[in-house]
């Protein structure tokens, strides 16, 4: 063939062969040079090329550039108005679809059953009812509503509209029914109408069932938290998949069953990311922390580098057990592979130095920071609370607003905290009184509950206790255990029993709010209401917890209880609490046996106070580190007043510093005095 018609057919075959060859159109500029090509040799009024081309342009993105192609067509077919509705569906433009849907019916083209699955679907997303079910009355009129992909299209809308009854009306109608369409009926049960009964009796009606239907199913019981089915329908699984096992795994993660998750974990076939993360918070959340560590060298090994979710999971394990080293370590680690921080890997590091008692590393950590969120300023008014630092919390808040950073619910926590723990009446009470008018923020329960703290310890007791009964919420244990304990700080064994009573009818597990109780009556010489408040406890088989206390040492957690004799050094460590014992009697010590809880001899309560678990942690100590380690100590419990006062000697005795983290705040021991002031 020659001359021009010969050029013109050649471009035209040109045209056709890239709209048939997609990985050749994957840009803008090369869609609008085919346009010249279309435009040059007319084929922008052919239906296959302006179809093709509209398909090319939704795969891109680029429906506006689509719908002006389709413009300048003089009559479009049926072909070319499905291909151009079913692009806006696809591009999650549902209001266009049904603008063209429309305009299709305005241009006397009958739509087909090609043309309703996407315009139902673009009703379901705009939750247009009476447009779905005028929709559904067309395809019936025309013959199409038992059509496949019709007829799951009706499904997701009726389910879409939590209409059970439509739903399970339009499937049974359905002759025959594809993997998608089982798929939408068990989704509509699982996740729409939270139905796993019925989801389960179509599970067992599906004839072939794919991965998509029995993670469906698994993920369903994950949901509905019966972890027993959703591990019996895993085990049935004939393929697993990833998605599948890491589901799994993250159920078993957080109901705390580590030693399955870990013995799934080995059995996996290959593992992701999010597996390896998965078993690391499963560790962290059960205070295994060594074993998380080394999750995390194995991790190294197998060349699978972590994320930040894997990062800030280890850095909440080291906060929680107070592991400094080796939050130190993961802090070198980071820097040696970010240049910049993140908000939040900085404010995790933040977190972790301020529970740690290294405030200082905590605000270096926090004022390199490039960007500071609400959650970054709290954790470091709350860290600076926490340790004893409440000018240093207040200025922190200063600051933040100073920088427009608007605080919330926690950063008011923290503030009031901190008035707390210096006995900041004033202060706090303008903060609370404030927070709503200030920063248009409700007080919650823990607010309420910090100011009847401040006021308690003040000795403002009954300005304590008409808050409490001002409260616009029932009062939890938060605020009824403040005033149990300022009671016990000032005598007021009165305001005491009327506390108590509603500590009873909330928490009848708890053990500690009546050893309070007994104390105070103690202190006060009544000893009879002792007797009864033991004999309460007996009946109701509860005790006070168990104080249990952790220190690092070498980046290995040594977890001490009361009188602990299973460490490998236990025979060292006891020998240290000897020589504890005869410096503390040389410098005067005379131990509080007030809060020793038993019907024994003085001198035996004084014996097992010498033997509480802060202690055996601090011998351990002494003898597993040099003179300028500091000592770092977490426990589960406060520190009662006799440990309080032997760690002030002991500091001073050995020439150490001390920190101990107890379950309220942070006490920095060093040269005889404590951080707190004895105000705790």
């Amino acid at each position: 063939m020659n001359g021009p018609c010969s050029g013109l057919w050649q471009q035209e075959q040109f045209a056709l062969s890239l709209l048939k060859s997609p990985n050749k159109l994957s840009t803008l500029n090369h869609l609008k040079s085919l346009h010249v090509y279309l435009l040059r040799t007319g084929l922008h009024h052919s239906s296959f090329a302006v179809g093709n081309f509209i398909t090319h342009c939704a795969s891109l993105g680029l429906m506006s550039y689509a719908a002006q192609l389709f413009d300048q067509m003089s009559e479009p077919n049926s072909f070319v108005w499905n291909t151009l509705i079913r692009g806006f569906q696809q591009n999650h433009s549902p209001k266009y679809t049904l603008y063209y849907f429309d305009q299709m019916r305005v241009n006397n083209v009958q739509p087909d059953r090609f043309t309703y699955p996407f315009t139902i679907r673009a009703c379901s997303g705009l939750l247009e009812f009476a447009k779905g079910v005028s929709l559904h009355g067309q395809v019936v009129k025309i013959g199409v509503n038992f059509d496949v992909f019709v007829g799951t299209s009706l499904v997701d809308f009726y389910t879409a509209m939590g209409d059970l009854n439509m739903t399970k009306r339009v499937f049974e109608e359905l002759p025959d029914k594809d993997e998608v369409t089982w798929y939408a009926m068990l989704s509509s049960y699982v996740n729409k109408f939270n139905d796993m009964g019925k989801a389960r009796d179509l599970f067992e009606k599906i004839p072939c069932k794919d991965l998509v239907i029995w993670h469906t199913l698994i993920l369903g019981y994950v949901k509905a938290g019966d972890l027993e089915l959703a591990k019996k329908y895993f085990d049935k699984a004939p393929v697993k998949d990833l998605l599948m096992y890491n589901t799994i795994l993250g159920c078993l993660a957080k109901n705390g069953e580590v030693e399955c998750l870990l013995r799934l974990f080995h059995e996996m076939p290959c593992r992701d990311l999010v597996s390896w993360n998965t078993v690391i918070g499963g560790l962290v959340r059960d205070g295994r922390i060594n074993e998380a560590m080394r999750f995390f060298y194995e991790m190294e090994r197998v060349n699978l580098s972590p994320d930040d979710v894997t990062l800030a999971s280890l850095l909440s394990a080291c906060a929680q057990a107070g592991a400094l080293d080796t939050g130190k370590w993961l802090h070198s680690y980071i820097d040696r592979r970010c240049s910049e921080l993140n908000a939040v890997i900085g404010t995790a590091l933040v977190d972790m130095y301020c529970k740690c008692g290294d405030l200082g590393s905590a605000a270096d950590v926090f004022n390199k920071m490039s960007e500071r969120d609400v959650v970054a300023w709290s954790a470091m008014i709350m860290g600076s609370s926490m340790n004893g630092q409440s000018r240093t919390a207040l200025n922190f808040f200063y600051r933040m607003k100073d920088e427009s950073e608007r605080p919330n619910d926690a950063t008011i926590l923290g503030v009031l905290c901190a008035c707390v723990h210096a006995g900041l009446v004033d202060e706090g009470k303008k903060c609370f009184y404030g927070m709503s008018e200030e920063f248009g923020l409700t007080p919650k329960l823990e607010h309420y509950g910090c100011m009847v703290d401040l006021l308690g310890r003040a000795g403002l007791l009954d300005e304590a206790y008409s808050l409490i009964q001002s409260m616009p919420y029932e009062p939890h244990t938060g605020a009824w255990g403040a005033l149990l304990g300022a009671c016990k700080i000032h005598g007021n064994v009165e305001l005491a029993e009327n506390a108590i009573e509603h500590l009873i009818q909330l928490d009848l597990e708890d053990g500690g709010y009546l050893a309070i109780m007994s104390n105070i009556y103690a202190n006060a010489g009544r000893w009879e209401d002792v007797s009864k408040v033991r004999k309460l406890m007996k009946e109701k088989g509860i005790g006070k917890s168990q104080g249990i206390s952790s220190i690092e040492v070498n980046g290995v957690i040594h977890e001490f209880g009361v009188q602990e004799k299973k460490h490998p050094q236990a025979r060292e460590i006891y020998d240290m609490i000897d020589e504890i014992y005869r410096r503390l009697k040389r410098a005067g010590h005379v131990a509080s046996t007030r809060e020793v809880f038993f019907d024994v001899e003085e001198e035996e309560k004084e014996k097992a106070l010498f033997f509480h678990s802060e202690k055996m942690a601090v011998a351990f100590g002494l003898i597993a580190t040099d003179k300028t380690t500091i000592i770092r100590v977490v426990k589960n419990l406060r520190i009662c007043p006799d440990c309080h006062a032997a760690m002030k000697l002991i500091s001073a005795s050995f020439e150490r510093e001390i920190v101990i983290r107890d379950r309220h705040r942070f006490h920095h021991f060093k040269n005889g005095v404590c951080s707190c002031r004895d105000y705790w």
